[in-house]
């Protein structure tokens, strides 16, 4: 039975497929350990099916673990060695100040101190040849230093390891063979860049701790759960099937959960990950290929932009720690319904980054004492009653109330716990729409030309006020909004990325080419060897349930195919004296591709300038099975049936009589107009004064707005 599980600050989402049928479970989740989430939801899931489907159990995951460890220094102790003299560079990274005018800024404190930023005397050049080859007396001085400060895990980053890592090699085989967790740079990020590829090295043993308890945690619990089930005895041999548990990564595939536990910087962007490939499938099913992805979870949200499919990124920057392994490119921002609203000192509304998340959680959820995004929604009516997950959690109306009404008296100018919490849900609103600008109107993008994908519990919350003030034409909030996440974590291939430096010019010659074809072929083959090695190979035929426009799939002119793994090759690229770099698809017309989204990027192009290819990049992409979702052949256009009860919800400044549907009572062809609100299990959506909604055959919602 496959499972996808995406633990978020506030619930844990379940998504399963169940005898033809996509279904969810959302438990509260457990910050203080995860894992019980998990294990609370796959015991519910073992209650609701038959016995004899638990087993085995293909379970994936998305979890903020890793990103949680990193925000709260909660993980690791780390050593790290280096070369001799550039002990300091994570401490003295790029000179680049985050707050420019903030003349008493700085920056965290380095994850690893200066005492255990150990130096050895070696050295290769810059074109790979050996300069200085360490001493074996001093590697195993060495060896005691780190015996000498107990680390849990062991980074190592050599200068110009990336060109030749024959002493990271060296090294890291006598510090494991001493019994030392290491991380190699050469390993995890064999690019050029010195401060990045420490960084990003040192943060993923950081991890390491932190991430393999929690995975062995996930994959004792999936035996266990498996094993407890009622199996009858004919079906024994099933249950004792080895059961397996992947991670979603950042880059949008999954992982052997073995492998995500010692490389655990590749899943840092886990959950909103699922979120982005859930988003592409909903809209391409809906035929949008240009989307605004609108993730708001109870904790935070989620923004991408995409068009023809999800962008990658190597610049990410994590509270201040840049982590340089491919992901998805997501904008997040602290905002969520679990944010909390305060006066400030001056007199202000000011609404998170802090989040009341699960525990205690929102003040109507009976123990949270700090007014939130969710309370201010419940008292103005727009949560569709006093109830979430279809009735089975109750909230408290009268506390949410009262929770508001104390914090608005710390400002004159509100008079009523009404216009309170309407000005948390502008603030709040004004604080995405800023999140989503970031990634269309910053980047050349204009959001007029794309549609509104909102998901995650108060993604339909808000949706409509945002598009409005975007000028967004349309929004869509598909049929599981508030798993949607979980839906995209179930859909992923299985996916590794291999790079390499290589600093050359752009070929113009034939030698040029072939050169580079060279490089290409020799970086896929052993990465084609590390992928089998792991065991992550999708089957030679995929299954039948496989949809071959899979959202995973990137074609292009560099899909070179064998039976089992798809491999495609993209460039690193700059124009010659730049820093920075555009990844493009290794096409014959690169060149090309790269003025064109340079112009589009930063406003300019120069065709007669040299280019520079500074990394070459693989991704290999093993295939999955893919639960698929069935096209609706009626139509009916009539939505009352779907109306459960009518309400009063406050709309600008006034209470609004206002029509409830049920989302599950609402079918292919129903049209009806805002004012409405809209409630499922997983999450309510608002639909807006002026805004019309139209059910599509695959049950999203397709909302637009009125022409006066």
């Amino acid at each position: 039975m496959r499972i996808a599980i995406d633990t978020g600050g506030t619930f844990t989402d379940c998504v399963y497929a169940h005898n033809g049928r996509i279904e969810i479970l959302k438990v509260p989740s457990t910050p203080h350990n995860p894992a019980q989430a998990i294990a609370s939801a796959l015991m519910a899931i073992s209650r609701r099916v038959a016995p004899q489907s638990i087993a085995p159990l293909d379970l994936v995951c998305g979890t903020t673990v890793g990103t949680n460890a990193l925000l709260q220094r909660r993980g690791g102790r780390v050593v790290l060695i280096t070369t001799a003299g550039f002990e300091d560079v994570l401490e003295i990274g790029r000179q680049a100040r985050p707050k420019l005018y903030d003349f008493f800024g700085g920056r965290p404190a380095p994850l690893v101190p200066r005492e255990r930023r150990l130096g050895l005397r070696e050295r290769i050049g810059s074109e790979g040849e050996i300069l200085a080859q360490p001493a074996q007396k001093e590697i195993r001085t060495l060896i005691r230093q780190v015996r000498h400060a107990k680390p849990d895990a062991v980074a190592i980053c050599f200068l110009f390891s990336f060109v030749n890592p024959i002493h990271e090699k060296q090294i890291a085989k006598a510090l494991r063979a001493a019994g030392h967790v290491v991380t190699a740079s050469h390993e995890v990020f064999p690019e050029i860049r010195e401060f990045e590829r420490t960084c990003t090295t040192v943060v993923n043993a950081y991890l390491i701790p932190v991430m393999s308890g929690y995975l062995a945690a996930i994959e004792e619990i999936a035996q266990r759960v498996v094993r407890s089930a009622p199996v009858p005895k004919p079906d024994r041999r099933q249950r004792n099937a080895q059961s397996q548990v992947r991670v979603m990564q950042s880059n949008g595939g999954i992982v052997f959960a073995r492998s995500a536990a010692s490389e655990p910087v590749r899943t840092i962007l886990s959950g909103p990950a699922g979120g982005i490939l859930g988003a592409e499938y909903v809209a391409n099913l809906a035929g949008y290929e240009k989307i605004i992805s609108f993730d708001m979870g109870g904790t935070s949200t989620d923004v991408a932009l995409l068009e023809g499919g999800a962008g990658t990124t190597n610049e990410s920057v994590v509270d201040d720690l840049p982590v340089s392994v491919p992901m998805l490119d997501i904008h997040t921002v602290g905002a969520g319904g679990g944010s909390i609203a305060r006066i400030d000192q001056g007199g202000a509304l000011r609404v998170g980054p802090e989040s009341a998340g699960a525990d205690p959680g929102p003040a109507a959820y009976g123990k949270g004492n700090q007014p939130t995004v969710t309370d201010a929604h419940l008292i103005l009516g727009r949560l569709g009653g006093a109830a979430l997950l279809g009735g089975e959690f109750q909230l408290d109306a009268a506390r949410a109330r009262q929770i508001l009404d104390r914090a608005r008296k710390k400002s004159p100018s509100l008079r009523s716990p009404e216009q309170f919490a309407q000005g948390t849900i502008d603030v709040i609103e004004a604080t995405m729409e800023r999140a989503i600008r970031v990634i269309s109107v910053e980047r050349g993008h204009d959001p007029r030309d794309y549609a509104l994908v909102a998901f995650g519990g108060a993604g339909g919350l808000h949706a409509c006020a945002l598009a409005a003030a975007l000028e967004m034409p349309r929004v869509l909030i598909p049929q599981i909004p508030g798993a949607l996440s979980a839906l995209g974590i179930l859909r992923a291939d299985i996916v590794k990325d291999f790079s390499q430096t290589v600093l050359l010019r752009a070929p113009t010659t034939p030698p040029a080419f072939r050169l580079l074809q060279d490089a290409f072929k020799n970086l896929e083959s052993h990465s084609r060897d590390q992928m089998r090695a792991e065991s992550q190979v999708a089957p030679a035929s995929p299954p039948a349930s496989y949809e071959e426009n899979s959202t995973q799939r990137q074609p292009s002119p560099t899909d070179h195919t064998s039976s089992q793994i798809r491999a495609f090759r993209s460039l690193d690229l700059r124009y010659t004296g730049q820093s920075t770099t555009l990844k493009i698809p290794a096409s014959k017309d690169f060149q090309k591709a790269f003025h064109k989204e340079h112009e589009q990027r930063y406003g300019y192009a120069d065709p007669t300038r040299e280019i520079e290819i500074v990394n070459i990049c693989v991704r290999l992409i093993g295939r999955t099975p893919k639960p698929s979702r069935p096209r609706s052949r009626s139509h009916r256009r009539d939505a009352r049936p779907a109306i459960v009860s009518q309400g009063k919800v406050y709309f600008h400044g006034k209470w609004t009589a206002s029509p409830m549907y049920a989302r599950s009572q609402l079918q292919a062809g129903n049209q009806f107009s805002g004012p409405a609100i809209v409630t499922d299990y997983s999450s309510t959506s608002v639909v807006l004064p002026g805004w019309h909604a139209n059910v599509d055959a695959y049950q999203n919602i397709i909302l637009t707005r009125r022409k006066n």
